[in-house]
């Protein structure tokens, strides 16, 4: 089947030789191939941050959260009971939290991290913490608790040890004995009264669990709710009431029509407007945005190399544009020889840079890792990225709408020459020497 003509003498002009056009055209496929490889392997792992770090919160944080302006609530049951009846709440329960140091007396070792007091009956993240347990089991009744993997290798803890605990409260009282015993002649008195103000407890570890997050992994402990209590100085009161939901997309609707329903000071607030999570999850958008049109410019510097190209091509075959023209070719035909070209240029960079990008994106962490043994350094730091290995999601959209800009990009980039081309006047052009 013969080929139209604009085709066929655009695949002629673009038949490889041994010349430096030849060489302009590889590195123009080349600059748009690493193009769409780059944006395509930096959005996939942007999206897969966004993918990954929702549901590691969602599963180890509450959807909703109702608290109270004062801080505590004492009379927490009432509303509990109402928010447990809502069609939309699969499960609700109290909790309490607060920051400590944990010691491992018997190597001497201390660390600062947060506790969290949940009750194992009725918290909603009970089935994905069991399924986090390492080592151990999910088992949270008298003194015990439980520590995130991080947490228990930097403590060397294993299960079945003890750890001591000294929750962070009001320092106030512990400065004012301190000053007390400095000033006392018999200082023991002071520095029982210090030891009791401290509030030492001993906890037995039952589990090491791997929530997949580093933050939690590294400076979380779960105790059960009544510990908390004891650590945070109350008796009956709690922080606040966790709420989960059947879709935790829609928190956000939730915590609006309880803010208009809820009595006194409660307070809902869901998981994405959390300040933490909102901050990163806004960068992360942001950020994921932002590369896009960053990365789109390789492929502009790529696109200026199909031009160049074009416009070389078009002084080179100058004569042969003239005898085209002299045998009745007109301007639409001229036009779609030089489009044509660029235009294929586009369809091989596209291929090619799809594969690479995908490629890059499938071995992306073992890539990481030949990197980290060649240059001996940490390339991906789990204490910064909150994760162990690169996350990553292809999202078809995304991937079509970078092969999509890319090829618009190079077909722009060859109309010029090609319009150019298309002016040239027969006679003028058959003298051309």
């Amino acid at each position: 089947m013969p080929l139209p003509f604009s085709l066929f003498l655009a695949l002629r002009f673009l038949k490889p030789k041994r010349t430096f056009l030849s060489i302009i055209t590889i590195i123009s496929v080349l600059g748009v191939t690493l193009g769409i490889a780059v944006m395509i392997l930096v959005i996939s792992v942007m999206t897969g941050f966004d993918k990954e770090l929702r549901d590691k919160v969602m599963g180890f944080d509450p959807h909703v959260s109702v608290t109270d302006a004062s801080g505590f609530l004492s009379a927490w049951r009432e509303p509990l009971a109402l928010l447990q009846k809502r069609p939309e709440v699969t499960a609700a329960a109290p909790f309490v939290e607060g920051h400590l140091l944990i010691a491992n007396t018997t190597v001497g070792r201390v660390q600062p991290g947060l506790y969290r007091g949940i009750d194992p009956r009725s918290d909603g993240n009970a089935p994905f913490l069991r399924r986090s347990i390492l080592e151990g089991a999910f088992s949270l009744s008298g003194d015990s608790a439980l520590l995130g993997k991080d947490f228990a290798e930097a403590l060397q803890i294993r299960v079945g040890d003890k750890i001591t605990v000294y929750p962070a409260r009001d320092f106030n009282p512990v400065i004012e004995a301190i000053q007390e015993a400095e000033k006392a002649a018999n200082p023991k008195d002071s520095l029982a009264k210090i030891r009791d103000l401290v509030l030492p407890k001993e906890l037995t570890v039952q589990g090491i669990f791997s929530s997949g997050v580093y933050k939690y992994d590294s400076g979380i402990v779960l105790v059960p709710i009544d510990i908390a209590q004891e650590l945070c100085g109350v008796r009956d009161e709690v922080q606040g009431i966790s709420l989960w939901m059947p879709r935790p997309q829609d928190a956000a609707e939730l915590s609006k029509t309880l803010n208009r329903a809820l009595p006194g000071n409660l307070h809902a607030t869901a998981w994405m407007h959390e300040s933490a999570n909102k901050q990163l999850l806004d960068a992360i958008q942001v950020e994921r945005t932002t590369m896009f049109f960053l990365l789109l410019f390789i492929v502009i510097v790529a696109a200026f190399s199909i031009m160049n190209t074009l416009i070389t091509v078009t002084v080179m075959k100058t004569r042969e544009i003239g005898i085209l023209k002299a045998l009745g070719a007109n301007k639409l035909q001229i036009v779609w020889v030089f489009l044509t070209q660029g235009m294929i240029v586009g369809v091989f960079g596209n291929l090619a840079g799809l594969g690479l990008g995908l490629g890059l994106i499938h071995w992306r962490n073992d890539f990481k890792d030949w990197l980290a043994s060649q240059l001996h350094i940490e390339i991906f730091p789990p204490g910064i990225y909150q994760f162990s290995k690169i996350p990553a999601e292809v999202i078809p959209s995304w991937v079509a709408l970078i092969c999509l800009s890319a090829f618009c990009i190079c077909s722009v980039a060859a109309l010029i020459p090609a319009w150019v081309a298309s002016r040239l006047e027969p006679v003028e052009a058959l003298r051309h020497d």
